[in-house]
């Protein structure tokens, strides 16, 4: 498959491009949106973008979306994240929703994913107090019992849980085995009784949340997938959830990278341009080659996974993870040392692109863990 983009493809990035350049483009216009930048999504813009058709790319027609590929969807994610569409649960709904694709009944599916293509935002809930990067050691329980599961316990970290109608919570069935044994995914609706979402607002924007399960019944009909087979049910979605990720990373990456160069050509000391002192313009040359490099491994890998679904991507994967996210902190950085104090300033929008950027490395699996990853690949 080429790496170039169609003719429908490059209307698409165009439209999506249009689209945040009207409604989203300024920093006045996201705090509007944002109620002055308390909350990292607008239903407003999530309504507009579903109504064009932007938000089911690739879920398939019978349940609302248009039927396309993981690579469409991703220059929707790249293209969005670059124009700053204060949509961030996006991309996790997206991974979640492919989650729903690959293993949930088909009543589940028409429940969830039609709202995935209307807007609605979905959640995951993995991480606890005491299992990050080390998830299969999670401890959140669900006991089975009659018509249904018991789960107890807390998750910690789920990005948008406060806005999905649905949560789908990985919990442990059994502790007979291994650790990455005996793991089970529930979806669970945010009104079910014993489940409580807590937003930490100590984080920016109030994004992540607490999910706190006392004694919460769900019934057999809530698991996703197979009981028992939830680590597998995980791995298995790893190529889409690195590949997104990577993509709006991508996105802010390529943002930090237009605004710094826009103002040096404009900011003049010493009599000129400052993006015409070779410590600057070179370092901005070394920026866009590795824009395009990053750009061409992302592409590539999402067509890969369109070509084979079922195919494990895991070094492939986790590369375009890591590249994406520390392009993306190392350009909105730059730009904070070329625009000086500018660069500091609300007013800039570059400390915004950085405070952005510095999460891309932790979630979704630290840039420690990713390079773990393909370390193990490469027999190490």
């Amino acid at each position: 498959m080429s790496l170039r983009l169609t003719d429908e493809q490059k209307s698409l990035v165009k439209t999506v491009r249009d689209f945040c350049k009207k409604e989203c483009d300024t920093r006045e216009q996201r705090l509007a949106l944002t109620d002055g930048g308390k909350e990292v999504h607008s239903a407003e813009i999530a309504k507009k973008m579903a109504d064009l058709g932007f938000l089911g790319l690739s879920i398939p027609e019978e349940y609302g979306g248009s039927g396309g590929g993981l690579f469409d969807a991703i220059l929707f994610v790249e293209a969005m994240s670059r124009g700053r569409a204060p949509v961030s649960s996006f991309p996790v709904t997206l991974i979640v929703a492919h989650s729903y694709l690959k293993f949930a009944s088909e009543d589940m599916k028409k429940e969830v994913l039609g709202g995935v293509v209307t807007g609605t935002p979905t959640s995951i809930a993995m991480s606890e107090p005491g299992s990050g990067s080390d998830v299969a050691s999670l401890t959140c329980k669900a006991e089975k019992v009659d018509g249904g599961y018991v789960l107890n316990g807390q998750k910690t970290w789920c990005s948008t849980a406060h806005l999905a109608d649905h949560i789908l919570v990985v919990a442990r069935t059994s502790n007979t085995g291994a650790k990455h044994e005996g793991i089970s995914m529930f979806s669970i609706p945010t009104g079910t009784k014993g489940m409580e979402t807590r937003q930490i607002e100590t984080m920016v924007g109030a994004e992540v949340n607490d999910v706190f399960l006392t004694d919460c019944f769900v019934g057999a009909d809530r698991l996703v997938g197979t009981e028992g087979q939830g680590w597998l049910q995980l791995i298995a979605g790893l190529n889409i959830e690195r590949v997104i990720i990577g993509a709006m990373f991508l996105g802010i990456a390529q943002r930090a990278f237009e605004e710094t160069l826009a103002y040096v050509k404009e900011r003049k000391q010493f009599g000129k341009p400052i993006g015409s002192f070779q410590a600057l313009s070179q370092r901005l040359a070394d920026l866009a080659t590795e824009l395009e490099a990053t750009r061409l491994l992302t592409y590539d890998v999402a067509q890969r996974v369109d070509e084979n679904p079922a195919a494990l991507l895991p070094k492939e994967a986790s590369m375009v993870k890591l590249k994406a996210t520390e392009l993306a902190k190392h350009a909105a950085l730059e730009g904070v040392q070329m625009m000086g104090g500018m660069g500091y300033s609300v007013e800039s929008g570059m400390e915004e692109l950085v405070r952005a950027s510095l999460a891309g490395t932790i979630v979704g699996g630290t840039s420690e863990i990713q390079r773990d990853i393909i370390a193990k690949t490469l027999g190490l």
